[in-house]
């Protein structure tokens, strides 16, 4: 009888311990492994046996169900660990596919392997017990039933909670990162056994772990085939019915930069749903990044040959830490690219760390953060050295702070003066770009040097704008000016645009791997920024034209009048009626010039030189890219792009100035003035709307525009415009005339 109880309780059943399936299918063959796993105990006594006592019955039942644990167990982990389904050489293309499907039906998972491994080496422990059990009962004279029970009692503690979990595991159907998830749980208990079991369980699951992650951010190769990884492609999503192959054969036609940009941007990302709970989200994104640089550092663009000379050269005479970096990179094999890249030192010793937390043999999450921190710095750094150094990314800025940011003042000056003619013209659709071309080429003719490598990757461009503008003279009175200041505020507001120029923007064309820094939203912000600073600078131009073109016809009118007494007096009393125009075309000259100086000065050059600041200090690729994003938000924000009020005034302000000055050329042939009163009224309600607008608390008492107090100390200097803005606010006070 006991050796019944022994076999019964290695999972072997026979005719006085019976399986309860097997006997109800009058079956006497061990299950399937692929059989369900009962969620009850299965293993009883027989029916027919009438020679043990209620307590005997009732102990060995107790015992017996030890057997049925491990019987379910050792099923879990021959089931989890069946490796048949790997395809051998010698298979067939048709018994292949039908494997593949099969393979579908049932998913796969590394993770179960690993914890079936886990759950073979505590069976192990009990099998090693119920054998020293054995020997005890053949030694002993007088074999009894308290012997078994003895030998086996921390097994009552440890067998069926682990029967719970893989009962579990089975019924949800956890693998990946949902199944280190259970199994930290489970590691909470207050028995010391049992939390040591389930420890095991998850040193193996991390195990696997371990090895995704040396993959990933030492080798930048994501190893996931069954999409268990917190790291998975994006493209999966949209190919998931896609093979292996097939991915293999699109990747194929993509060149090396084109396949390393879409890995950066859109390739990879976080599986929220298979990211282990005790993994904060900082560290997974810092995982991420690592992969991604070191994917990057290790496939570069075969073109970084022959940047890498100039780059040095440049980068030499601009940052500091560019003067210690010497390496001259190899021209006979890529993957000696990839090595300078991101030396095999370094690749060791992210290794090592990965390592020192494989043999750990409990998980700490201290020491799992530091360690991915100090992975992702050595990639973030050599990162930066691949863009700042070899790419020279601060050549790059000051090439974009040069034309986007309007720093060569006379290469637009010299461009909007020769397309000035063109633009008091509406642009035609088909032809607008390639009229634009002739002036921007004379302009750089003339101020542009040979010197300036960075110029050739700049282009003009004028999109589509949609419905065409029917006259450039546009009537203040009936026009509403709208616009909310972004980049497309030209295409939604080309109705009642001035001319349609308004959609002039600058293309720069950026190389591998700088397009890693320079994405698509970040030039599309300082193509915002160009068209801000491009109108105003234009209506500036005019203003200043509109005033030498009208002194240079006073001048000639004089000259041949002076002699004739009667048209010289009338041309006096013409002169006199233009005073007024004049003085409103001071103060707006007077606003344009402030607000030019407040943008080009107070904001680009200071947020400029700290840009520069952190550039020199900074060693860090994710820090650069945050500072720059910061650079760009400073100055859209203290430039009031992002403040809806204040860029609708500026607009039309700037609208109204280019009407006025059209409007001098045609009152030239004694039209009314009517049109310019009307023009000089909507000025001085937007000024004024404008300076209390700024000088608000909200905006003069906050820190996203710390010059801003300057701006209206030099506007207001004379407390003109705050006398007139209280003149608009308060009716009962007369406006204050306009000085002279």
């Amino acid at each position: 009888m006991l050796h019944e109880v022994l076999l019964a309780l290695l999972g072997y059943t026979g005719d006085l311990i019976i399986d309860d399936r097997e006997y109800q299918q009058n079956l006497r063959i061990q299950l399937s492994p692929d059989a369900p796993i009962s969620d009850e105990c299965t293993f009883k006594l027989a029916p027919d046996i009438n020679f043990l006592q209620s307590s005997e019955r009732d102990v060995i039942e107790r015992i017996i169900k030890l057997g049925f644990y491990y019987r379910e167990l050792d099923r879990f982990a021959t089931k989890s660990r069946n490796l048949s389904w790997i395809r051998s050489s010698s298979e067939s293309p048709t018994s292949r596919t039908s494997e593949l499907l099969k393979g579908k039906k049932e998913k796969q998972s590394v993770y179960r392997r690993a914890i079936a491994n886990g759950v073979i080496e505590i069976l192990s422990v009990y099998r090693s017990a119920v054998l020293l059990i054995e020997q005890k009962l053949l030694s002993d004279s007088l074999p009894i039933l308290a012997t078994v029970t003895q030998g086996l009692n921390k097994f009552f503690v440890l067998l069926p909670p682990l029967f719970e979990l893989i009962l579990e595991i089975e019924r949800d159907g956890h693998h990946g990162g949902r199944l280190l998830n259970l199994l930290h749980k489970r590691c909470h208990c207050g028995v010391p056994e049992l939390q040591t079991c389930v420890q095991r369980l998850l040193w193996h699951g991390h195990q696997v772990l371990y090895n995704q992650l040396a993959s990933w951010m030492v080798y930048g190769i994501l190893h996931d085939q069954y999409g268990e990884f917190f790291i998975s492609r994006q493209e999966s999503r949209d190919s998931e019915h896609d093979s292996a192959p097939d991915v293999i054969e699109k990747l194929k036609y993509l060149s090396t930069s084109d396949a390393s940009l879409t890995d950066w941007h859109s390739g990879f990302h976080i599986a929220l749903d298979m990211l282990p709970e005790y993994i904060p989200m900082h560290v997974a994104e810092s995982i991420l990044f690592a992969g991604k640089a070191v994917r990057v550092l290790r496939n570069p663009s075969p073109a970084i040959r022959f940047q890498d000379a100039p780059s040095h050269q440049q980068m030499s005479r601009g940052s500091q830490r560019a003067q210690g970096y010497s390496g001259q990179i190899s021209s006979s094999k890529d993957s000696s690219i990839g090595d300078e890249l991101l030396p095999q030192s370094d690749a060791n010793k992210i290794e090592y760390m990965l390592q020192d937390l494989k043999e750990s043999s409990e998980f700490h999450k201290r020491s799992f953060e530091s360690a991915v921190d100090s992975i992702r710095a050595i990639a973030a750094s050599h990162l930066w050295q691949l863009v700042v150094v070899r790419a020279d990314l601060n050549g790059h800025l000051k090439a974009l702070k040069d034309y986007f940011l309007l720093a060569k003042g006379d290469f637009f000056q010299s461009f909007l003066e020769e397309s000035r003619q063109l633009m008091r013209l509406p642009p035609r659709q088909s032809t607008a770009e390639a009229d634009l071309m002739v002036p921007f080429q004379l302009a750089a003719l003339k101020t542009i040097g040979d010197e300036d490598r960075y110029f050739s990757r700049v282009s003009l461009r004028m999109p589509s704008f949609g419905v065409p503008v029917k006259s450039s003279q546009v009537d203040s009175s009936k026009t509403k000016v709208y616009g909310d200041g972004d980049m497309g505020a030209s295409e939604t507001s080309l109705e009642i645009s001035l001319d349609g120029w308004d959609g002039i923007t600058l293309e720069y064309s950026v190389d591998w791997p700088l397009q890693l820094f320079f994405t698509q939203e970040v030039l599309s912000r300082y193509r915002r920024i160009f068209q801000y600073l491009l109108r105003l600078k234009r209506t500036q131009m005019e203003l200043e034209k509109s005033w030498a073109s009208a002194m240079n016809q006073d001048h000639s009118e004089f000259a041949k009048l002076r002699h004739d007494q009667r048209s010289y007096s009338i041309s006096q009393q013409r002169r006199q009626s233009f005073r007024p125009m004049w003085r409103i075309r001071e103060h707006m000259a007077f606003l344009i010039r402030n607000l030019q100086f407040y943008i080009q000065v107070d904001v680009i050059e200071s947020q400029w030189n700290l840009l520069q600041s952190h550039i020199q200090n900074s060693h860090d690729f994710t820090e650069l890219v945050g500072v720059h994003q910061e650079y760009l938000s400073a100055l859209i924000s203290q430039s009031f792009l992002d403040i809806g009020s204040v860029s609708r005034i500026l607009d039309g302000i700037m609208k109204l100035c280019l009407q006025f000055c059209w409007k001098i050329e045609s009152q030239e042939s004694n039209e009314s003035t009517v049109e310019l009163e009307q023009i000089t009224e909507e000025f001085n309600k937007k000024s004024n709307s404008l300076y209390t607008i700024l000088r608000s608390s909200r905006l003069a008492g906050s820190q996203r525009a710390p010059f801003l107090r300057r701006f209206l100390l030099r506007l207001n200097f004379n407390s003109f415009f705050e006398a007139t803005a209280r003149g608009v606010l308060n009716v009962v006070r007369p406006r204050p005339s306009l000085a002279v």
